[in-house]
C-alpha cells in the first residue's frame, strides 16, 4: 500500500522509472539526493525506511550552512530501486524532465534504538548522520506546523566539522556531471560561494598529445583545496566543503596577503628538501610538523570582483602567477607546453605521483570531471574504504579490510597488510576503537581465509598503491599510503573499466612450477587483439622455450617492459616495484645515481620467474649485458642494425653481410639474430674480460669501418633527422645498465614475432624476419637447438684484433 500513490501517478509503458515494489532492508540505511530538472528545478531527498524511500522535494537543495533552513516538501514514497535511477522522464509523464544523482550514501539515526528512524519520521523529528559525498555529518529534518496539500519540513545542518559558514548553493556542487549543466552556476560564481573544483579524467593508456595546445603540470600529492579570499575573510576548504582554515593557520596568514579578492584552486602539500610532496607528512602536520607546508596553486577562478572561469586556462594562469608572486608558503605550480611523454618519464624517474595534462584553451567547469584535463599516474593508486581489520598475535593488527562501492552496494576489495610501521598501526587502532561495530558492513559474507575480523563503520578512507586488479576485482599487492580526510566514502567506487575482471570471467589461478605456485590471471586476455593471440599463448610459448632462453637471463638484472593491456596500448618500463616481489624471486640491489637510491632488480633465475614475468605482461624480456658479480664487464657487445622507415629489410641484410665479411677477416666469431622487429643484432662474445667502455670503443671502431664502406646506406648519427633514410649502426647499446631484447624473447609487434638466432648462411635475400613467431619457434628449436650458446663463451681478444687491423 505504501507505493500505491507512486504507481498510480506513473504509466510504466511510457516512463523508464522502476515499478513500485516493496523490498526488504539489507545492510545499512541508504539515501540518495537527485537533481530533478522538471517544471521547476529542485532536489529530491530520499531516505530508506521500512522497505521504501521516504521522499522530500527541496526547492533550493540541501545546504551545509547551519544558518540555512531549507524547505523540504514531503512527496509520495518511492521504491528502493529509485536509489540508482537517473535519466530523462519523457514529456507528458509525471515529473517529466532530467534527473541526475547529486549525492548518495548511507545514513544512521542519532540513536541506538532499533527501528528508530521510522519512529522519528512518525514524530516529525529526524536526527540523522549522513555519510555521503556531499551530505556529511549531522542534520535535522523537522516537520513544520504549516498545513498544506503536502507536509512541509525543514532540513537543517548541525554545526560540526563538515559545516560551512559560506553561502551554499547545491547547484554549484553538481559533482561529476555534464558541462552544459554548469553554465548557470558558472555565471553565478562569487566570493560568498563554496566552489566544487574541476576534476581531471584518468588516462588508462598513457597516451600523450603531441600538440602544443596542451599544458603539463606536476600532479601534487596532497589535499586539493579551494581558497576564497576577500578583505573581510579568507577560507580554505576541500573539494567536499570541509573547512581546513583552522587546520592550516599559517597558510591562511599567507593568503591574507593576496593583494586582490580572489578564488584560487590548488593543492596543500608538505615538501621535502628536494621539493617532493610527502602525503604522510601532510597528514600528521598538525601533530608533527615536517617539511615545508605549501599551498601549490594552479588555477584562478575569480579576481578583483569578477568571475574569470570563462577565460582560457593559459590566461587564468598568467594572472595567477603575478597574483601570488613573493607571498610566503604560496607557490605557483609551473607547467610545460607540450612534451608530455618526456615530462612524464622525468617525473616517474624522480618518483613523483604523476602529471596533469590540460588544454591551454580550456574553461573552468566547477564540479565537472572533464576530458580537457587528464591525469597520468606513475603508479596505480586508489582510495578505498576501511571496513575493518584482522587481528594479529604480534602486531596491533594484521591487515586492513578494504571496500569500495559498486552500484550503490559496498563490495569487498581485498586486504592491505603492508606500508605501516608499528607506531602507525597503534595510532590507527586508537581511531578504529571509536568506530567499531559488531556486524560486517558488507551485504555478503567475505572470505578472509580464517583470519579473525574486527568490523568498523565504513567511514574512514585509506589511500593505497597497488600492482593491478585481479580477475575477481581484488587489489593485488596493496600498500598503505595514508588516510584521506578530504574525501567521503560514498564517492569511492569500483568502475568496471578500471578492473581486470572486465576482460575475462575466469578466476585467479596459479601454475605449479618446480614446487612454486606462480600466479597466472587473465589467460584469455588478447595481448595481440587483431590476431587473437592471448596471454595464454604467450605463457605457453615461454614454458616451451624456457630451457633455451634461461641461460641468457640467469644472473642478469631485468628491466621489465610490461604490456598488461596488449600491444595496441602503451607499455611501460619497470626496474623495481615498491610492493616487492614474491619471496621466491631473487633480486639484486644496485645503486642508481640518476634517482639517488638503491633499486631492487629482478633476477630471472628459473622457469617460475620467467612465467611470473610473462603473467605481468612482460612480452619481451630485457636482460643486462653483464651478470651480477661482474656488472662492469659485459659478456658480449652488440651491433644493432636499426633501419629507418625508408629502408627495406634486404638493405639490413646487405649491411649484416658486410659485417660478417669484416669479422671473418679479423677472425672474430660473431653471431646474428633477428631483433624481432625491423632490424638485426650482431653479438660478439667478450667473456667479461673488458669494461663497458673498452667494449663500446671496440664496437664503435667496427661500425666506423662499415660506415666508411657503405656511406650511402649506413650512418652513425644518432638523431633521427640526421640519419636521412640510412641504417643506424648503434654501438651505444653497450653501456652499463643498457638492456636489449633477449634471444628467443617475443616482441610486442604484429604477429608475435620472436628475436631468433640465425645461421650466417640464412642471412641472405630470402630471409623473412616475420617467419619467426611464437608458433614457429618450437619446430625450429628441434632443428637448431644449440644456436647462440657460444655468445656466452670465452670471447674474443680485442688486443689481437687491433693488431690484425694494424697489420
Amino acid at each position: 500500500m505504501a507505493l500505491d500513490e507512486y504507481n498510480k501517478k506513473r504509466d510504466f509503458k511510457k516512463t523508464n522509472e522502476p515499478r513500485g515494489d516493496l523490498a526488504q532492508q539489507a545492510g545499512e540505511l541508504r539515501f540518495v539526493v537527485q537533481r530533478h530538472d522538471a517544471s521547476h528545478l529542485h532536489f529530491d531527498l530520499r531516505l530508506e525506511m521500512d522497505g521504501v524511500l521516504k521522499s522530500w522535494a527541496i526547492p533550493k537543495g540541501p545546504s551545509l550552512n547551519p544558518g540555512d533552513k531549507r524547505l523540504a516538501v514531503q512527496t509520495e514514497d518511492h521504491p528502493l530501486k529509485y536509489l540508482d535511477f537517473h535519466g530523462i522522464i519523457p514529456k507528458g509523464n509525471y515529473g517529466a524532465g532530467e534527473m541526475t544523482i547529486w549525492d548518495a550514501g548511507t545514513f544512521t539515526p542519532m540513536s541506538d534504538k532499533k527501528d528508530v528512524a521510522l519512529s522519528m519520521f512518525k514524530d516529525g523529528d529526524l536526527k540523522l548522520t549522513f555519510f555521503g559525498t556531499k551530505l556529511r555529518g549531522d542534520f535535522a529534518l523537522v516537520r513544520t506546523k504549516f498545513e498544506g496539500k503536502q507536509p512541509q519540513w525543514l532540513l537543517i545542518k548541525k554545526k560540526d566539522e563538515f559545516a560551512t559558514d559560506l553561502d551554499y548553493d547545491a547547484n554549484l556542487h553538481l559533482g561529476e556531471t555534464k558541462i552544459e549543466e554548469t553554465t548557470k552556476p558558472s555565471k553565478a560564481l562569487s566570493l560568498t560561494h563554496q566552489v566544487s573544483p574541476m576534476l581531471a579524467s584518468t588516462s588508462k593508456d598513457l597516451k600523450f598529445s603531441t600538440s602544443k595546445d596542451w599544458l603539463y603540470e606536476i600532479k601534487w600529492d596532497g589535499y586539493r583545496m579551494i581558497c576564497n579570499h576577500s578583505s573581510d575573510s579568507t577560507s580554505l576548504y576541500s573539494r567536499n566543503g570541509v573547512d581546513y582554515s583552522e587546520t592550516f593557520p599559517a597558510l591562511i596568514d599567507s593568503l591574507k596577503q593576496l593583494p586582490k579578492t580572489a578564488i584560487l584552486d590548488g593543492e596543500v602539500v608538505s615538501l621535502d628538501k628536494n621539493g617532493v610532496s610527502k602525503f604522510q607528512w601532510l597528514q600528521h602536520y598538525s601533530d608533527e610538523p615536517k617539511g615545508d607546508l605549501t599551498y601549490m596553486v594552479f588555477d584562478l577562478l575569480y579576481l578583483d570582483g569578477h568571475s574569470i572561469i570563462h577565460l582560457k586556462l593559459e590566461e587564468r594562469k598568467e594572472l595567477l602567477e603575478s597574483l601570488v608572486e613573493d607571498i610566503p608558503n604560496i607557490r605557483y605550480s609551473e607547467h610545460l607546453t607540450g612534451g608530455g611523454k618526456a615530462f612524464f618519464e622525468e617525473v616517474k624517474e624522480n618518483e613523483l605521483e604523476g602529471i596533469i595534462g590540460k588544454k591551454a584553451g580550456s574553461f573552468y567547469y566547477p564540479g565537472v570531471r572533464s576530458e580537457e584535463w587528464v591525469k597520468f599516474k606513475t603508479q596505480e593508486s586508489i582510495e578505498a574504504i576501511i571496513c575493518g581489520y584482522t587481528k594479529s598475535d604480534n602486531r596491533p593488527f594484521g591487515s586492513l579490510i578494504l571496500g569500495l562501492h559498486r552500484q550503490n552496494e559496498l563490495t569487498y576489495a581485498g586486504n592491505c597488510g603492508t606500508g605501516f610501521s608499528i607506531a602507525l598501526q597503534k595510532e590507527l587502532v586508537v581511531q578504529f576503537d571509536k568506530i567499531q561495530q559488531s556486524k560486517s558492513p558488507f551485504p555478503e559474507k567475505i572470505n578472509l581465509n580464517g583470519r579473525q575480523p574486527v568490523w568498523l563503520h565504513p567511514v574512514m578512507i585509506a589511500e593505497v598503491t597497488f600492482a593491478e586488479w585481479t580477475e575477481n576485482n581484488r587489489l593485488r599487492q596493496p600498500v598503505f599510503k595514508g588516510l584521506r580526510n578530504d574525501k567521503f566514502p560514498q564517492e569511492l567506487k569500483i568502475e568496471s573499466s578500471e578492473t581486470a575482471g572486465k576482460s575475462s570471467g575466469s578466476s585467479d589461478n596459479s601454475l605449479e612450477i618446480d614446487g612454486i605456485n606462480v600466479p597466472v590471471s587473465n589467460l584469455e586476455k588478447p595481448l595481440w587483439p587483431k590476431e587473437g593471440i592471448t596471454k595464454y599463448d604467450l605463457i605457453d610459448y615461454y614454458l616451451s622455450v624456457s630451457d633455451y632462453i634461461l641461460p641468457f637471463l640467469k644472473d642478469r638484472p631485468q628491466n621489465l617492459h610490461r604490456h598488461p593491456n596488449g600491444i595496441d596500448k602503451d607499455g611501460f618500463y619497470q626496474k623495481d616495484t615498491p610492493e616487492g616481489y614474491p619471496d621466491w624471486i631473487e633480486t639484486t640491489s644496485i645503486h642508481s645515481e640518476s634517482s639517488e637510491k638503491d633499486i631492487d632488480y629482478m633476477l630471472c633465475q628459473n622457469e617460475a620467474t620467467l612465467i611470473y614475468m610473462a603473467n605481468l605482461g612482460c612480452i619481451e624480456i630485457n636482460p643486462w649485458n653483464a651478470r651480477i658479480g661482474s656488472l662492469d664487464n659485459p659478456d658480449y657487445i652488440v651491433i644493432d642494425l636499426d633501419p629507418s622507415d625508408k629502408n627495406d629489410f634486404k638493405q639490413v641484410i646487405e649491411v649484416a653481410q658486410a659485417f660478417h665479411q669484416l669479422l671473418e677477416e679479423l677472425k672474430i666469431d660473431a653471431y646474428c639474430k633477428t631483433s624481432g622487429a625491423s632490424g638485426l643484432h650482431i653479438y660478439i662474445p667478450l667473456g667479461a674480460k673488458y669494461t663497458f667502455e673498452e667494449g663500446r670503443d671496440f664496437c664503435k671502431l667496427l661500425c666506423t669501418i662499415i660506415q666508411e664502406q657503405l656511406p650511402k646506406l649506413t650512418t652513425m648519427e644518432r638523431p633521427l633527422k640526421a640519419r636521412k633514410g640510412r641504417i643506424y649502426l648503434d654501438y651505444l647499446q653497450n653501456r652499463l645498465g643498457q638492456t636489449l631484447a633477449s634471444v628467443y624473447c617475443v616482441r610486442p609487434k604484429p604477429g608475435a614475432t620472436v628475436s631468433t638466432p640465425l645461421l650466417w648462411k640464412e642471412v641472405n635475400s630470402k630471409l623473412d624476419k616475420n617467419d619467426f613467431t611464437i608458433f614457429t619457434l618450437k619446430h625450429r628449436l628441434k632443428q637448431h637447438p644449440d644456436l647462440f650458446k657460444e655468445v656466452l663463451g670465452k670471447g674474443v681478444s680485442i688486443e689481437k684484433t687491433l693488431e690484425r687491423l694494424d697489420g
